[in-house]
C-alpha cells in the first residue's frame, strides 16, 4: 500500500456519504477531488468538511496522523467531471440511489479515466452486474459499500462484479484497511450484500413479534440495544456460537441445534410491512417519540451514545 500513499482518489458526488468518504480518505492522507454537477455544491461541502474536521480536532476524534489543516490541504473541489478525475487511481461513486443515475455516471466515468483507475459504487443495495451493464470494462468495477455514518462506522462491504478481477479486489480491500476502515469481502455478489440481509433477518422478526402482540416496541428494541447490540458490537454470531459452548462450535452445535431449529421452523412469512399492522407499530413508535422534535432530539442522543462508545473503544 505505501506505494499508493499520496494517491489521489476522487469522489463523485457531494451528499452525505460523499463528504464523509472524502473525510474517510483525507484521514489517511489521500489527496481528494470532489466533484458534483450541481454548480457550487462541492465548494459546499468543502464548507462543511472543514467544519466537521476541526470540531473532530476539538473533540480529540479527528482520525489519522494529520492534523484538520493538513487533511483540507489535500482536499478540492470540482464542477468539471473530467477535471475531477485528472490523475485519480480510484473513483468512490456517491450520487443517490438511483439505478439510471449511477448507470450514466459511470459510463461517463469510464469515458475519462484509463484503463487501470478503480471504479467504485457506494450502493446499499443496488446489484453490481446492474449497476455497471453499461460499463465496457467491469474487470476493474468493485461495490465499496459504508455503513452511515461511515466516518464513525468502519464496516465497508466490498462486493464484485461477476468480471471482477481478484487484483481489484486486494486493492479496494489494502486501501480500505489503509484508512482505517474495516473491509469484509463477498465473494459473490448477492441481493442485500451481508448487512442488509441480516439487518432485514433482524427487522422482521422484530416486526412479526410486535404485530403478533408478543412484545412491545419499546421492548422490542430494548432486546437489541440492552441485550444483543451489547454483545454483538464486540463479537459477531458465529464467534458468539464458538465462545458459548466449552468445547466450542461443535459442542455448541451438538447442544443447541436441534433447539435452532425448532424455533426457526415457528417464524411466520415475510412481513409486507402496510395495512394494519403497520398502523399500529406507528402508532406505537410515535407515542414513544411524539413530536419531530423529540425526534430528532433522539436521533442526536443516539447519534452521541455511539460517538461516546466509539471514543471509549479508542482509547
Amino acid at each position: 500500500m505505501s506505494s499508493l500513499k499520496g494517491k489521489t482518489i476522487t469522489v463523485v458526488g457531494s451528499g452525505l456519504i460523499g463528504r464523509s468518504w472524502a473525510m474517510v480518505f483525507l484521514s489517511g492522507g489521500y489527496k481528494v477531488k470532489i466533484y458534483d454537477n450541481k454548480p457550487g455544491q462541492a465548494s459546499g461541502a468543502i464548507t462543511e468538511i472543514r467544519k466537521q474536521l476541526e470540531e473532530l480536532q476539538q473533540a480529540k476524534m479527528l482520525r489519522g496522523n494529520l492534523s484538520a489543516a493538513e487533511q483540507l490541504s489535500l482536499l478540492s473541489s470540482h464542477d468539471d467531471l473530467q477535471q475531477a478525475l485528472e490523475g485519480a487511481f480510484f473513483v468512490q461513486e456517491c450520487v443517490f440511489e438511483d439505478l439510471e443515475a449511477k448507470q450514466t455516471v459511470f459510463l461517463e466515468v469510464e469515458n475519462l479515466v484509463p484503463e487501470s483507475v478503480i471504479i467504485s459504487s457506494s450502493t446499499s443495495c443496488l446489484m453490481p452486474s446492474n449497476v455497471f451493464s453499461r460499463v465496457q470494462n467491469r474487470t476493474r468495477c468493485i461495490i465499496s459499500h459504508p455503513v452511515n455514518p461511515p466516518y464513525y462506522v468502519r464496516l465497508v462491504e466490498l462486493v464484485p462484479h461477476p468480471e471482477t478481477l481478484p487484483a481489484v479486489m486486494d486493492v479496494a480491500y489494502s486501501l480500505m484497511t489503509d484508512v482505517g476502515q474495516a473491509p469484509v469481502r463477498l465473494k459473490k455478489e448477492i441481493d442485500g450484500f451481508a448487512l442488509n440481509r441480516v439487518q432485514y433477518a433482524i427487522i422482521a422478526e422484530s416486526w412479526r413479534l410486535v404485530q403478533d402482540g408478543v412484545i412491545s416496541v419499546k421492548d422490542i428494541d430494548l432486546v437489541m440495544s440492552e441485550g444483543l447490540g451489547m454483545r454483538y458490537a464486540f463479537i459477531g454470531p458465529i464467534e458468539t456460537m464458538h465462545l458459548n459452548a466449552p468445547e466450542g462450535m461443535e459442542d455448541y452445535l451438538q447442544r443447541y441445534s436441534e433447539g435452532m431449529k425448532r424455533v426457526l421452523a415457528t417464524f411466520g412469512p415475510v412481513p409486507d410491512f402496510s395495512g394494519e399492522p403497520a398502523a399500529r407499530i406507528i402508532k406505537e413508535i410515535c407515542e414513544l417519540i411524539p413530536s419531530e422534535q423529540e425526534h430528532l432530539t433522539a436521533r442526536r442522543e443516539r447519534r452521541d451514545q455511539l460517538l461516546m462508545g466509539l471514543a471509549k473503544l479508542k482509547k
